[in-house]
């Protein structure tokens, strides 16, 4: 038997049952539709401030408006389903925000929204949108970043096999791996702060980006030059964006710059993610998620403690590239405001802004609580029989037999020490080529892993002292 669904005036709102890993974060909270819709609000509050500052709304007509823009004072869903008859939600809100207004001042309902357009309040709301969730992301950047830099420390010299293409390469150290998921969240959190910091304008073009409305209600004693200068620059210090060369309806660099910036940021924390899952399987057992009681409990198998937080972050970043494409796909819109470019960036938008978000904060608790088995990651060094270090053993017969022949021989060997399952010392000790020229002793303390590890202390320090990461 079938339920037939509710009908789409009491569809609730979106609970994040499909995306958990954005589920209960602050960011989840500072994108949703209400907080979008008081954005849009604060743009019209500011809006209203900027233009009494210049002298062209007055002052008490501003601060009523601003008093009156509360999302409380609004209902969400109906302006949704009023946005079906106009392709945006701003007309039905400045409707609602004027009917707000006009009951405490009909005077200052003649103010609101005053020679703007849509899209002015809409993209404004959308940076301070931005602005409000990408202080809280990179906050939880910098807590991974403090917690990948105690990882690195602390296992500065804690050896473990380095794997390329799924296989064990040559030794590394964890403390290594930890500073490399340092420097990626570093580099995100630098890119987000520098979008934060410069990259997120208001928007103020009027119709068509002229500015022609806002000229024409400042009166003809405004010059264009003096509406440019005075209302951007006072537009801009009341919403703390960032003031921009030209209006940008259909110059969407901003929304694809955050974009970008938003899928790097994703794929940085997806880096960490992947390896602690590769690191988790029960057959290598190298780290283990913190835990807590109940989580990654299967439905059906008691024993397992699956590596949800590493599962949820990466599902973010499989998500957030997709979203800026589709972000950066916005750029070549036509006209001077496009007939569905624009309105393809908002759900991807929010979308990208909230799971990036879910994705650091998931980050920063993974990182805060990773255990670390160092007995295990040595135990795995030994899978091989010391094969992880033939290429040291390569190096130092070079010099005696020649590389080719060197490179030739330890081949030979590897896989004879396969076959048989033997170290790898045993069977070299054994070639005739080798007699008289390196002892068993020898061979043994050339496999030994913890003997070859490179730069990857060096490394490790360099990357933590550096006042560049700090």
């Amino acid at each position: 038997m079938t339920h037939d669904p509710p009908a789409p005036a009491s569809c609730p709102a979106d609970t994040g049952l499909l995306s958990p890993v954005r589920a209960g974060t602050r960011v989840e909270a500072a994108v949703s539709d209400t907080a979008w819709l008081q954005a849009m609000l604060d743009a019209e509050a500011a809006l209203a401030r900027a233009q009494a500052r210049c002298g062209t709304v007055p002052e008490a007509a501003a601060r009523t408006i601003t008093a009156c823009a509360r999302a409380d004072r609004l209902d969400a869903r109906r302006l949704a389903l009023a946005a079906r008859e106009t392709a945006n939600p701003v007309v039905g809100l400045v409707k609602a925000l004027t009917a707000e207004v006009a009951q405490c001042s009909p005077e200052a309902a003649e103010y609101v929204h005053r020679g703007s357009t849509s899209q002015d309040v809409f993209d404004t709301g959308a940076m301070l949108v931005a602005a409000r969730a990408l202080r809280l992301i990179v906050a939880d950047l910098h807590t991974v970043a403090d917690a990948t830099a105690g990882l690195a420390a602390r296992h500065r010299d804690t050896v473990m096999a380095g794997r390329t293409l799924t296989l064990h390469a040559v030794p590394t150290t964890f403390g290594l791996k930890a500073a490399g998921w340092r420097r990626l969240t570093l580099d995100a959190a630098e890119r987000l702060t520098r979008i934060a910091d410069h990259g997120l304008p208001v928007s103020l073009g009027g119709a068509a980006g002229t500015l022609a409305g806002y000229l024409q209600h400042a009166g003809p004693r405004t010059t264009p030059e003096a509406l440019l200068d005075d209302l951007g620059a006072a537009y801009a210090d009341e919403t703390g964006l960032a003031v921009p060369d030209l209006p940008w309806h259909a110059l969407r660099t901003p929304i694809a710059d955050l974009g970008a910036a938003l899928a790097h940021t994703t794929g940085a924390l997806g880096k960490i993610a992947a390896d602690v899952q590769v690191l988790t399987r029960t057959e290598i057992g190298e780290v283990t998620e913190p835990g807590t009681a109940g989580r990654g409990a299967s439905s059906a198998m008691p024993h397992k403690r699956n590596p949800v937080l590493a599962t949820l972050i990466r599902s973010a970043a499989l998500q957030v590239p997709a979203l800026a494409s589709v972000l950066a796909h916005c750029l070549p819109t036509e006209d001077e405001r496009s007939a569905g470019l624009w309105h393809a960036e908002w759900q991807p938008l929010r979308e990208a802004l909230r799971l990036t978000g879910g994705a650091a904060q998931t980050g920063a608790e993974l990182t805060r609580g990773l255990v670390v088995h160092p007995g295990r990651m040595r135990a795995n060094l030994e899978a091989t029989g010391g094969q992880i270090v033939s290429e040291r053993v390569c190096a130092a017969l070079t010099p005696l037999l020649g590389a080719a022949e060197a490179k030739e021989l330890l081949t030979r060997a590897s896989h004879q020490a396969d076959g048989a399952s033997r170290p790898l010392a045993d069977v070299l000790s054994e070639h005739p080529a080798l007699e008289d020229v390196l002892t068993h002793d020898e061979l043994t303390a050339l496999l030994d892993p913890a003997a070859y590890t490179g730069a990857a202390a060096a490394l490790v320090d360099r990357s933590l002292t550096d006042p560049a990461t700090r």
